[in-house]
């Protein structure tokens, strides 16, 4: 059963645990009155990600009171399936590597279809007309699902699929990563950047077990990559506009 019209002051995160998706929640938090979250098990090899998801959620509600009262309801949905069809390096043992059609191994095809296909299911039903998801072609792996014409298009399949009138909101699309790190600060201040550093997980190895200045991971994955270069310039950004 639907549970309400959809409505402009309500909105669905696609929460993955990782910096960009918590970003992006706080982004969401910032801006509309009821938010509620949606996260994947799809057999992923970094399956801590998921681990971290309740750990956020509990200390946005703890840290940042305007926001916990916006934030409403979790929930997880299990696609292993995608896992069993998919022979990739997020989903299996196998090294990262660049494959013959220029793209790298650890795109699972299909997963940010499927993902927004499955938010738009649960929104229709809890009334909720903003999806928000941290996809970006700027600082990418180069995924062909996260660039800009794919999410108009499937905004287009999802409305005209459900008649409905949702709006897919990318607030990282047209940024870098040391753009994201800043927008976490001018959203949450140093409370939100410390939490995105210490509680956020995207490393694709799943490691948590060295902790770099800019949060844990094997600090050598392409995700690593991308997060430490954005944070390193990041810091030279807030070095240079700080009082002399």
């Amino acid at each position: 059963m639907r549970i309400a019209m959809a409505d402009e002051t309500r909105a669905l995160v696609l929460f993955s645990g990782g910096q960009d998706s918590t970003t992006c929640l706080a982004y969401a938090l910032e801006r509309f009155d009821h938010v509620e979250t949606i996260g994947f098990d799809y057999g992923q090899r970094h399956h801590v990600e998921l681990d971290v998801r309740p750990v956020i959620l509990a200390q946005l509600r703890a840290g940042f009171p305007d926001w916990a009262a916006r934030l409403g309801e979790d929930h997880m949905i299990d696609m292993g399936v995608l896992g069993q069809i998919s022979e990739t390096a997020l989903t299996r043992d196998a090294a990262i590597a660049m494959e013959e059609g220029g793209l790298p191994n650890t795109f699972v095809p299909g997963r940010n279809l499927l993902f927004l296909g499955f938010a738009g299911a649960l929104a229709y039903r809890r009334g909720l007309k903003h999806i928000v998801t941290g996809v970006c072609e700027t600082d990418f792996s180069g995924y062909p699902d996260c660039r800009d014409d794919t999410i108009k298009a499937m905004q287009l399949a999802l409305n005209l699929g459900m008649e409905a009138r949702f709006v897919i909101d990318t607030p990282l699309m047209w940024i870098d990563k040391a753009a994201t790190w800043e927008m976490a600060e001018r959203l949450g201040g140093t409370a939100l950047v410390d939490l995105v550093c210490e509680e956020t997980h995207t490393c694709y190895h799943g490691d948590r077990s060295h902790r770099h200045d800019w949060g844990y991971g094997c600090g050598s994955c392409p995700a690593c990559e991308l997060r430490a270069a954005g944070f390193e310039r990041f810091k030279k950004g807030r070095a240079a506009t700080a009082p002399a």
